[in-house]
């Protein structure tokens, strides 16, 4: 199964900003939608397109392994 770790890359940011960071505010620096977002950091099931993955690498500032991990079902 894939997990998506953008709720702790997300808990990251807001640590170090030493502020609260809304999807709305990513959604609107990333061009993701806001429901988008929502469905990747709270459906585990949920498939996004490598283009969102780029998008959110390039926000957080990570590699692709710090948002995405493989755990064996």
């Amino acid at each position: 199964m894939i997990r998506f770790r953008l709720k702790e890359l997300l808990a990251d940011r807001e640590y170090r900003e030493k502020r609260v960071i809304t999807l709305g505010e990513v959604a609107a620096a990333t061009g993701i939608h806001r429901a988008t977002l929502s469905k990747i950091s709270n459906d585990p099931s949920y498939n996004t397109g490598t283009d969102n993955l780029d998008r959110l690498c390039t926000y957080f500032g990570c590699r692709i392994e710090q948002l995405i991990e493989h755990s064996p079902s």
